[in-house]
């Protein structure tokens, strides 16, 4: 029999989390009624019951007991919380020496790689995030294409020009030169990665800072499944739409992405509905937004010119 990915030792479920202290004058605030979870609980974590949630759903999926008995139950949040507090502590202490090299200033955001093993142990990585605005968090609204302006007008929550090229924001989006096999690991974030480093690779995308983002293309019906470390959505027929992803795995049944965390806040939010989204529909410079549960949501636009991965 194939060894399985999951067979390894190495092998890991995770989610990434923005940690940002701004999100917790969301709490109780007028502004933000529709933001759900952060708005009925003060916490500098964003939609942290969507990430435990995703992580549950793998850990059963892989039938992982110790990781579901670990993310599960009436404890699970504040286990989640109490260890993201305690690991952020330790690198914020300067008087720890194994920690003097990694204090941070507290008020920086900052992207939580929160891993899960089989045995139910838990690791956290940390990289800093940019200031975001809050309604890049939580939006009531994605602004429409200029080009729709005439038969769509702007909604007064909308963005102004959010697709300016000018704009510092705006990413740069291409497709995948080669199609990707849908599986249990696209579906679920896990540390087997192998099909969107080659994407981010043949993008020349080279960091994780980059402004660029490349969108995998499904090898069953060249679909479009997801960007390599976002949830897209294009504007079509007077609506935004993403590529259909079910909660539960199962093989075949969607477009094969990742069952994302803001993916979800957008769907349920009304922001956004599923539709399969086709790679050859494209046109140069289309206008599409992305989202994330590090970064929130922010814009893009599709260069179908190859010269201009470089």
């Amino acid at each position: 029999m194939t060894p399985r990915p999951e067979d390894s030792p190495d092998f890991e479920i995770h989610t990434s989390i923005r940690y940002d202290p701004a999100l917790t004058t969301v709490y109780s605030n007028p502004d933000f009624k529709h933001a759900g979870w952060n708005y009925l609980n003060k916490s500098p974590l964003y939609m942290l019951p969507f990430h435990r949630d995703r992580l549950l759903r793998a850990a059963i999926y892989f039938n992982w007991e110790a990781a579901i008995t670990l993310l599960s139950g009436d404890q699970d949040l504040e286990t989640l919380t109490q260890f993201i507090t305690t690991e952020l502590e330790k690198r914020s202490d300067p008087n720890r020496p194994a920690t003097r090299a990694a204090t941070r200033d507290q008020s920086q955001p900052l992207k939580l790689r929160i891993s899960v093993s089989k045995s139910g142990s838990l690791a956290l990585s940390t990289l800093p995030l940019p200031q975001t605005p809050l309604k890049r968090l939580f939006p009531t609204f994605l602004g429409v294409p200029l080009r729709c302006i005439d038969i769509h007008p702007l909604h007064p929550d909308a963005l102004s020009d959010p697709f300016d090229p000018s704009s510092p924001d705006l990413y740069t989006i291409t497709l995948d030169t080669s199609k990707t096999k849908p599986s249990e690991y696209t579906h679920f974030k896990t540390t087997q990665r192998s099909m969107y480093d080659g994407a981010r690779q043949r993008a020349h995308i080279d960091a994780p800072s980059a402004k660029k983002e490349v969108l995998l293309v499904s090898e069953v019906d060249g679909s479009i499944m997801e960007g390599s470390v976002t949830t897209p959505y294009f504007y079509k027929t007077h609506k935004w739409v993403t590529p259909p992803v079910s909660s539960q795995y199962t093989s075949g049944a969607d477009s094969g992405g990742n069952d994302g965390t803001s993916r979800r806040w957008a769907l349920e939010s009304g922001l956004a509905v599923e539709e399969v989204v086709f790679a050859d529909s494209f046109f140069d410079y289309q206008e599409c937004w992305l989202s994330n549960g590090a970064r929130g949501f922010f814009p893009g636009v599709i260069r179908l010119d190859t010269k201009d991965r470089q």
